[in-house]
């Protein structure tokens, strides 16, 4: 189990009070470096990131995003999207570990988690919302594919549906994309019926749950409906947007999740990957708002997906 991060992620700072802190990424970086257990590398800039961000996302978009990074426009797109002149060398830096991580999960066959943010999922082609601005967990499937795997599964945990990540494959067959999440909520979609189109149709599946879900029927989804469709689909890879905002103390969420549930997630996603893909996984920090509780979330989530 590799752990990679990057401190430029901690340079996009926000107004005070805002739930998308550097106090997150600070306090499970913390954590993780006074642990035995966990090293933390720091892969660092990569040569093509651009290219790698521009085969998903509109070159227009990112121009138009580092302009207002330059001209210190303080939001980019909406409300939720509050820009500072570290923004983009941030959601770069994001972008940049989790390919890195893509390319050590590949290349030794391993299990890899990127502590990174800003968060990625809700980021759409051309657009930027729900704390997102460049979707980290998709550019790296789109990189995976184009070196070579045929198919790779994003299986999606945060408590909020990844609109984004669905939006940018859901015609695509080659992308299996599964999500558990709050529903009705924001994003305000990621209904059932929400397929996939085209010759992605079949690729999606959205699982809604009602607010006050907690452990067990997280782990009964896993179980049956997650299980059954990433060993039905057999991945070369599989890709986890681990959020951690379904958490029972979380202050945007209103699942009840336990951290002993984050364990057993991490416990039975590293044994389904085993089974279907030689253990190769790579997660990706999403969201998670509960401050205090946060790096005890992400360490148990870690333990069990690397057996410790």
């Amino acid at each position: 189990m590799r752990v990679f991060s990057d401190r430029r992620c901690l340079r996009h700072e926000v107004p005070p009070g805002f739930p998308e802190s550097p106090e997150r990424l600070e306090g499970v970086l913390r954590l993780l470096e006074s642990s035995e257990t966990w090293l933390v590398e720091e892969p660092g800039a990569r040569e093509g990131w651009l290219d790698s961000v521009t085969a998903l996302h509109d070159l227009e978009y990112v121009d138009r995003f580092r302009s207002a990074v330059q001209r210190g426009d303080g939001l980019l797109d909406s409300a939720d999207n509050p820009i500072s002149s570290g923004t983009f060398q941030a959601s770069r830096a994001a972008v940049e570990t989790a390919l890195a991580g893509a390319d050590a999960m590949v290349a030794g066959n391993e299990s890899v988690f990127a502590a990174v943010r800003p968060p990625g999922h809700h980021a759409e082609r051309g657009f930027a919302m729900g704390f997102c601005y460049f979707n980290t967990i998709a550019v790296a499937a789109e990189e995976l594919l184009s070196g070579g795997l045929e198919r790779v599964a994003i299986f999606d945990f945060d408590v909020h549906h990844g609109n984004g990540t669905q939006h940018l494959f859901s015609s695509r067959a080659d992308v299996l994309y599964v999500s558990i999440h709050q529903f009705p909520f924001y994003p305000g979609t990621g209904a059932a019926n929400e397929r996939g189109t085209g010759a992605g149709e079949g690729a999606t599946l959205n699982l809604p749950m009602p607010a006050g879900t907690g452990d067990a029927e997280y782990l009964d989804l896993l179980e049956t409906e997650v299980t059954s469709a990433l060993e039905a689909y057999r991945p070369d890879a599989l890709l986890l947007s681990a959020g951690f905002d379904a958490y029972e103390g979380d202050p945007l969420g209103g699942m009840r999740m336990s951290q002993r549930c984050y364990f057993e997630y991490g416990q039975r996603l590293a044994e389904l990957a085993q089974r279907m893909c030689g253990g190769r996984t790579l997660s990706v920090l999403e969201g998670g708002y509960n401050l205090n509780d946060l790096p005890s979330l992400v360490d148990a989530y870690l333990r069990g997906l690397s057996g410790r």
